[in-house]
């Protein structure tokens, strides 16, 4: 999506100002350690009386006293946006942390399997899983999305963990000299030979827990959206479009 020129702006501003006077980091850190979050940053936020606070886990909303932890989402009632074809209220979270994910995707570019449409409009990154049911499903349809203009990276997120069977697949296909076509076997449920060296599931996991995915195919929009699901391509297009 691309923000209003205000809104932007009113962020970017909100961005630019000082931690509140009141908001008491050293409690911040307190409390949230124990629920076992480490807190990287605290800033202030939109909203009186609370900070936004970006953690190991993500970006999290705490009362400046440290009491209070707002760990869902937060609804801008006066901003608006279409998802999957539905015009919803902007969550602040996710509008608040789409910068952050942008800039970690691309440090993370090199490390990730991409399909790469011959007349590409649009780049989207999938946090993928072979033996997810509709991750094979988009994967079945990749002509279409590069067909359409739509570039597709793919991030490792073995939903039963880094060190599960598909976890080590997973290891497997990003070892492969020809890691399309382990993916592709992977995809088909066709055997993936073994292949080990150093290689970025784990990061891409950790990467994953951090901007929120809680299940696959979760993809990114290319300005930091994260839309969970599968989608065919015209409501992908859609989406974009919509951006």
């Amino acid at each position: 999506m691309k923000f209003a020129l205000k809104t932007l702006s009113a962020l970017l501003f909100t961005a630019a100002l000082p931690l509140s006077v009141s908001a008491d980091q050293a409690k911040i850190s307190e409390a949230l350690e124990q629920v076992g979050l480490k807190v990287q940053q605290v800033s202030a936020s939109p909203m009186t009386g609370v900070s936004q606070v970006v953690t190991d886990r993500g970006l999290f909303f705490m009362s400046d006293d440290g009491r209070y932890l707002i760990a869902g989402n937060v609804l801008d009632l006066q901003n608006w946006q279409q998802v999957r074809g539905q015009q919803v209220p902007t969550n602040l979270k996710d509008q608040l942390m789409a910068p952050i994910i942008v800039e970690k995707l691309a440090a993370e570019k090199a490390s990730m399997i991409e399909y790469k449409a011959p007349n590409e409009k649009y780049v989207v990154h999938v946090f993928t899983d072979p033996s997810c049911g509709y991750c094979r499903k988009l994967h079945s349809e990749m002509k279409d999305y590069l067909n359409a203009g739509i570039t597709v990276r793919y991030l490792a997120y073995p939903r039963a963990g880094v060190s599960s069977e598909t976890g080590l697949q997973m290891q497997h296909i990003w070892c492969a000299k020809d890691k399309q076509g382990a993916m592709d076997n992977a995809k088909d449920d066709k055997k993936v030979a073994k292949a080990m060296c150093q290689n970025p599931v784990a990061s891409h996991y950790e990467l994953g827990q951090f901007f929120g995915v809680t299940g696959t195919p979760a993809v990114i929009m290319p300005d930091g959206q994260l839309v969970p699901g599968y989608m065919p391509v015209a409501a992908m297009l859609q989406q974009l479009n919509a951006g």
